[in-house]
């Protein structure tokens, strides 16, 4: 089946960004040119145009035209993450300041009953209590990730960690927060996918809609699941480091 002609176009100027033809700040051909070049019509070429605003690759500036969009600064998400071996500190602030950034994160928590794809993933039965946090991180004054994390309500109940940034362990990594309380994490398990940012998230991320995401499903276990949390990393200011030990 032939491709719709506006995805074709999108297509050629998503090439032409990723190969630095077109550099940020450049003005876009105008929409008369690119339905010459691919001979469509201009209503053709619109949507291509608003196809790639949607997607953040290009801004459009009313009466001066269409312009690549100027990328936010790259970082890197490293195995600094799980570095937290016990110490008191945030691997996610550790990691920021390797990198030479204040990384500095709003949270709030509440309980709730375990979803089916929770619970599996705690291995506990559904509707089970669950203690819910949700996170956005900043690196400075940028946002540059979310998290929703879900603990076990019937591990942290009455404990001085049950209610993750509150208490004298209040920030510390998931890794120190269970250690306190007697439960050793043995593994991080994780699975990486990507979709579209979802509505909510452009609007914390400061994104724009159709942008994508990379989302890491992420589960700390010792002798049992002790913790799940979704991360929502957007692709355009995040890049995934891992180093894998080679017996």
């Amino acid at each position: 089946m032939t491709r719709p002609a506006y995805l074709r176009i999108a297509d050629d100027l998503r090439r032409q960004i990723a190969d630095g033809r077109l550099v940020p700040g450049d003005r876009v051909p105008s929409r008369y040119k690119l339905a010459g070049e691919h001979g469509v019509s201009d209503r053709v070429a619109v949507e291509a145009v608003r196809l790639l605003v949607s997607e953040g690759y290009v801004v459009s500036r009313s009466g001066s035209g269409t312009y690549v969009r100027r990328r936010p600064q790259v970082r890197r998400l490293t195995s600094a993450w799980y570095r937290a071996n016990g110490r008191a500190g945030s691997p996610f602030r550790a990691d920021m300041e390797a990198q030479g950034h204040e990384g500095t994160w709003l949270s709030g928590s509440e309980t709730d009953k375990a979803s089916p794809d929770v619970a599996e993933r705690l291995r506990i039965p559904v509707g089970e209590p669950v203690m819910v946090t949700r996170y956005t991180f900043f690196a400075g004054d940028q946002p540059v990730m979310l998290s929703t994390s879900w603990e076990p309500l019937d591990l942290t109940w009455g404990t001085p960690v049950m209610m993750p940034e509150e208490g004298p362990q209040a920030g510390a990594g998931v890794v120190a927060r269970m250690r306190a309380i007697g439960r050793d994490v043995a593994q991080a398990t994780e699975v990486v996918t990507a979709r579209p940012v979802l509505a909510d998230e452009a609007e914390r991320l400061r994104a724009p809609m159709g942008s994508v995401v990379m989302v890491i499903r992420r589960t700390y276990t010792g002798d049992r699941p002790v913790e799940t949390a979704d991360i929502v990393v957007p692709a355009d200011r995040y890049e995934l480091s891992y180093t894998v030990p080679v017996e």
